[in-house]
């Protein structure tokens, strides 16, 4: 079976109207700063659009850090609960299930 490559985030444009949408050109896209929480951005050189390295992925758009949110994955992967996991970490259960759910839409668009 063949292995599937996911390309880097900065190879491509991921804005839709863009002629060069999704086409991996190593050069089209440029670092352009970061976010106030340290988020790297970037832009396309042809449609001049910006976006961030977590864009079209599970961390997008959330208060939490990635460092965070891998770890409460990674205890639901070890079988706490995720009433545990609001003792240990004060997350609320409802929150680290939507990151359940958001890993999950992950897992689907890779199959």
């Amino acid at each position: 079976m063949e292995e599937k490559q996911l390309p880097e985030i900065c190879t491509f444009c991921m804005n839709e109207a863009c002629e060069d949408y999704h086409k991996i050109k190593p050069d089209n896209v440029i670092k352009y700063g970061k976010t106030e929480k340290g988020i790297q951005r970037y832009r396309c050189k042809t449609c001049k659009k910006t976006f961030t390295e977590t864009k079209e992925t599970m961390f997008y758009g959330l208060r939490h850090s990635q460092e965070e949110v891998i770890e409460c994955m990674a205890m639901l992967g070890d079988r706490n609960s995720l009433a545990a996991i609001h003792r240990i970490k004060g997350i609320k259960e409802e929150t680290v299930s939507s990151w359940l759910e958001r890993a999950e839409t992950q897992v689907k668009k890779i199959d």
